[in-house]
């Protein structure tokens, strides 16, 4: 079972943008091995950063909000503030350094 919450087209806004914490979106597809690669890590770091969000997007289920932020390649995770983009990054990464681009994006000030 994954820590991340499945978000979709419909549920995006509530959860996402909504949301009183940075949430991290891990856009993914089912055919793609780096996403496949980069699941146990979002995992991870989603039971390690409890003051973080983390949620995925099938971007073959939900194309919209992949188009509505730009995603051309997967994995690609974007960090969000206060209903915006703060940062994004794109592939796979080691846990460790996965781990920093988020705490850096969703606590600049720490």
């Amino acid at each position: 079972m994954s820590n991340a919450l499945a978000v979709t087209d419909a549920t995006f806004q509530d959860e996402v943008i909504n949301s009183d914490k940075p949430v991290v979106v891990d856009f993914w597809a089912t055919w793609c091995p780096p996403c496949r690669q980069m699941a146990p890590v979002v995992d991870e770091a989603a039971k390690q950063l409890e003051d973080v969000k983390f949620v995925k997007v099938d971007v073959d289920a939900n194309p919209l909000s992949a188009a509505k932020y730009g995603v051309r390649s997967i994995p690609a995770f974007l960090v969000f503030r206060d209903g915006e983009v703060r940062h994004e990054f794109v592939g796979s990464r080691p846990k460790a350094n996965f781990v920093e681009e988020v705490q850096k994006a969703a606590f600049p000030n720490a």
